[in-house]
């Protein structure tokens, strides 16, 4: 095992979802002797989805969070930990992985379809049309944004059957902070990408449309590849963005924790 023989993966839940999408990583990572936590957001802890969607418009702490504030929770739990965290974040959650990668605070980082850093414009289409609402323009941030069943279809569950596509979002879409989204539009989306840095590894799935193979290759290529830093790409076939969730989950997974032991 290298990543400097961490035993301990921190998993950074992205926008829109449940922390509870992490549950069969986790087991199938601790089954490979590792240790493992995937910490819910400010305002979201120790709440099933349903619960949360409830609270829907009104949550006004959650509507009130920022990315800066994301960010800093998720750094303070990777400093509260015995050992530096292997990182693997999702969507958002692989930006702050990058975000904390940049920061020194893993021995190792893995963003499953991340969402870009600042200054990686994403001009695609199946992006914007995912994604504009919930930027919620010429809305109140206030209120907290909700996916729709349609949008969730096209962002997250495109080509799967209706009955998946409607249990998967009662299992896990949950209210959002439309302050975060356009977060990550600021300077609190910066990421240094000249700083030599840790093994770090970027995927993407074929199918996805929120974020497409196009925008995670430049992600990818924005990386400074002279400085002596591991940092690689890898596209999986078929996959949409509710990659954690698809049949296919395991052998992604097992992609990672085999990078993991080369790197």
């Amino acid at each position: 095992m290298k990543s400097s023989n961490s035993k301990t993966v921190l998993f950074i839940t992205g926008a829109f979802v449940h922390n509870s999408g992490w549950d069969t990583w986790k087991t199938y990572f601790e089954s490979k002797g590792y240790k493992t936590l995937a910490p819910a957001w400010p305002y979201k802890e120790s709440a099933p989805a349903a619960e949360l969607r409830n609270r829907q418009p009104n949550d006004t702490g959650l509507a009130a969070l920022t990315l800066s504030e994301l960010v800093d929770h998720y750094a303070s739990i990777a400093k509260s930990l015995p050992e530096k965290p292997i990182i693997i974040g999702h969507s958002l959650g692989g930006l702050i992985t990058q975000i904390l990668i940049n920061r020194d605070l893993g021995v190792a980082g893995v963003g499953i379809h991340p969402v870009p850093p600042q200054g990686i414009i994403p001009y695609e289409f199946s992006f914007l049309k995912a994604g504009w609402k919930a930027l919620g323009l010429f809305t109140s941030l206030k209120k907290t944004y909700l996916m729709s069943l349609s949008d969730w279809q096209y962002a997250f569950t495109n080509g799967m059957s209706l009955e998946d596509q409607k249990s998967s979002w009662e299992a896990n879409t949950i209210p959002e902070s439309k302050t975060v989204a356009r977060g990550g539009l600021t300077s609190a989306a910066k990421v240094d990408f000249n700083k030599p840095h840790v093994p770090l590894l970027i995927t993407s799935g074929s199918e996805d449309n929120i974020l497409p193979p196009s925008l995670n290759i430049r992600n990818f290529k924005a990386y400074k590849k002279d400085n002596g830093s591991v940092t690689e790409y890898k596209e999986f076939a078929g996959r949409n963005h509710y990659v954690l969730g698809q049949p296919t989950w395991k052998e992604d997974a097992d992609y990672i924790l085999e990078w993991l032991e080369r790197n």
